[in-house]
């Protein structure tokens, strides 16, 4: 008996029990791992406990049954346990889960490979690690090391994780403030503006640092064009272009990667989130032999305990798998172009509300008046058992990024969420902004 069925099989009092040990649960949260963050994620109204996942749905403590559009905030590709990728994680499992560290290691070998195989351009050599921002920290050490030159650019807004380093590159001073001083020589310049880039860019730029798509920021897609224009740039200078496909990287824009819209090859490319096949946490960057030349004197140069182990790799080999076999980068521009075309529908019929539905693929931001009104919404989508999250940078975006294996049904099942959503959030401030004219009118004639 699994989890899941043991939380439903206790009798009469099975409700009671089950709101028992969410109650635990929570409560082990608060005493022991977050406070602030479990009062939080209890005021948006995610107060149960996820038990078990398949595909695109999430079954929480309470029996229901969630539609998970934030997707692991991009990370579930494939979707959760894919059984494809479980099955070779588990294969793998048996065989030997780490690694010695000094033996060569299999599956590290292929993924570099296969990696090789399908990003853009000259991007041959891999370094592995456990996530995205350590893919950017690796990714920053050896452009500055391989060019000599300390400066880094990057965009406003933009989001590279919460590490020193990532940090430093990325947009937004409330996660920086705290922690200063950061890396220095860091500058961040108006995103999708290349003259902004022009006057940036120069002899001491080391690397210039972009996302193809600004996830975190609201899902900001740039201007065909943006990403050629920062290639030729860098090249004039002698910088290197990096590209942060953590979030875009791996079918999720419609594309394979972000960057193959304007069909550029970057000198440094970071990866992680889908590449984990929702499974095992991983991540990478990949770089031209002319980045790898600062490894011939110390190997050892940049290194990661836990980096490229036989189980992280093997997911990653098995989710890479699943998308090309199972043709999910097409999937992702189909469902995508279904889901946003409906999502402007409700715009249409709310535009006080609803500014802008914007992505590419499966990547989609809503930003609506304001951010109170996104709150109500995913508290609306909530009680109709969709999960949407909003963006990191900007409080007035709420995204979609469901697995890239949404199927018709469901697409539909978010789409009608978010209009009754909408709708009822829409009702709900008229209601408020009468029962405030009703007031103000008692105190006048007062």
């Amino acid at each position: 008996m699994n989890e899941h069925e043991q939380l439903h099989s206790r009798g009469p009092n099975g409700a009671d029990q089950r709101r028992t040990d969410d109650a635990a649960v929570i409560a082990d949260y608060e005493n022991y791992v977050n406070p602030s963050y479990a009062a939080l994620v209890k005021f948006g109204g995610f107060d149960s406990v996820e038990v078990s996942a398949r595909g695109c749905l999430v079954t929480d403590s309470q029996g229901r049954e969630l539609l998970d559009c934030a997707g692991g905030l991009g990370a579930l590709s494939v979707g959760y346990s894919h059984p494809r990728v479980v099955a070779a994680v588990k294969d793998q499992l048996d065989k030997m889960a780490f690694s010695t560290r000094l033996l060569f290691n299999a599956p590290q070998a292929r993924l570099g490979k296969k990696l090789a195989e399908i990003t853009p351009g000259d991007l041959q050599y891999c370094f592995f690690c456990n996530s995205g921002t350590e893919a950017v920290e690796g990714a920053i050490k050896i452009a500055r090391m391989s060019t000599g030159r300390s400066g880094l650019v990057s965009a406003t807004g933009a989001f590279h994780g919460k590490s020193m380093g990532a940090l430093s590159v990325s947009g937004r001073d409330l996660y920086k403030k705290p922690f200063q001083p950061l890396l220095p020589d860091c500058v961040n310049v108006p995103f999708n503006d290349i003259p902004a880039l022009e006057q940036t860019v120069n002899q001491d730029t080391a690397a210039v640092l972009l996302e193809p798509i600004q996830g975190e920021a609201g899902v900001i897609v740039p201007d065909d064009g943006y990403l050629r224009a920062a290639r030729e740039i860098c090249d004039r200078h002698g910088a290197l272009l990096i590209c942060d496909e953590v979030q875009t990287g791996l079918g999720r824009t419609g594309k394979m990667w972000g960057c193959d819209w304007d069909g550029v090859a970057p000198d440094i490319m970071t990866l992680a989130k889908a590449l984990s096949g929702s499974c095992v946490p991983i991540g990478a960057f990949i770089g031209t032999p002319r980045t790898w030349e600062v490894f011939k004197e110390n190997p050892l140069i940049h290194s990661s305990t836990f980096g490229g182990n036989p189980l992280a790799c093997t997911a990653a080999l098995a989710a890479i798998e699943v998308i090309e076999t199972e043709g999910l980068v097409e999937q992702a521009a189909t469902q995508g172009e279904k889901l946003i075309t409906a999502l402007r529908e409700t715009q249409a019929k709310y535009p006080q509300c609803v500014k802008e539905v914007r992505g590419r693929g499966l990547i989609i931001g809503v930003e609506f008046a304001h951010e109170d009104i996104g709150a109500l919404v995913i508290v609306g989508l909530l009680q109709r058992n969709v999960i949407a999250a909003y963006t990191i940078n900007n409080a007035t975006t709420i995204r979609f990024e469901p697995p890239l294996v949404i199927t018709d049904e469901q697409v539909a099942w978010a789409v009608r969420a978010f209009d009754e959503a909408v709708a009822q959030t829409v009702e709900l401030i008229a209601n408020i902004e009468m029962d405030e004219e009703d007031i103000e009118g008692t105190t006048n004639e007062h």
